[in-house]
């Protein structure tokens, strides 16, 4: 189904005056059902459904009462097969691709061997960052699986931020030093990994940033589901 069918479709039947409310919404609603029942006989259902979804919250899909019932019904069905936005994004990001996070295992038991740093806890700090993924980069510029600013992987002696082994060298380095820094405390040093140590120390503790206080029990939690 191509996804720009719909747009069309509905701007022709909204260009008549005369077209009435309630035609315009059984005749959309009746299309969409079709398309449903033709997705659900293939294999793969086709990717571009979800995206009708935030169309049919416009005021003429919600001013017929069993309208509105047949696509609160039809979004059910999509999200069956889907899921929801937030779940794929919260999967994203709690759930390692196990083939990476193997092929990683021995370059970070490795490199935090060297610092003295639990590979375990480097592992959750890299799940929860990037997911194993080597290029992510982050909306303000956090690079690598570590996530590492410019700025902190120039410190660090990082001359390429990409390379998985100069970026987890890196990372492991830098937690190694927030570790020490606040004698072992694992959730203080995983704090100021987040949100700086310039923060923890300002606050005496882990800030009172929504971001880190989500971020600091995850990485712990996930950390202990390795042991």
């Amino acid at each position: 189904m191509e996804i720009s069918f719909w747009p069309q479709a509905y701007t022709s039947e909204r260009v008549s005056p005369q077209a009435s409310q309630t035609d315009e919404t059984t005749s959309f609603s009746k299309m969409l059902q079709s398309e449903w029942d033709k997705s659900t006989q293939i294999s793969t259902p086709p990717l571009q459904l979800p995206f009708l979804l935030p169309m049919l919250q416009q005021p003429l899909f919600l001013d017929e009462k069993n309208t509105y019932e047949e696509v609160a019904t039809l979004q059910t069905k999509v999200e069956e097969v889907y899921g929801t936005a937030e779940q794929k994004v919260e999967q994203s990001k709690g759930t390692a691709p196990t083939s990476k996070a193997e092929s990683y295992g021995p370059l970070i038991e490795s490199i935090a061997a060297e610092f003295g740093v639990d590979a375990k806890l480097v592992k959750a700090v890299i799940q929860h960052e990037s997911n194993f993924n080597e290029r992510a980069v982050s909306s303000v510029g956090a690079s690598g699986l570590m996530q590492l600013m410019p700025s902190t992987a120039r410190a660090l002696g990082v001359k390429s931020i990409f390379d998985p082994a100069e970026n987890i060298r890196g990372g492991v380095k830098y937690l190694k030093q927030m570790l020490d820094r606040y004698n072992g405390n694992e959730a203080l040093a995983l704090a100021a990994y987040n949100a700086g140590p310039g923060n923890v120390d300002k606050y005496g503790g882990v800030p009172p940033f929504k971001e880190t206080q989500n971020y600091v029990p995850k990485v712990l939690n996930t950390y202990r589901s390795y042991a």
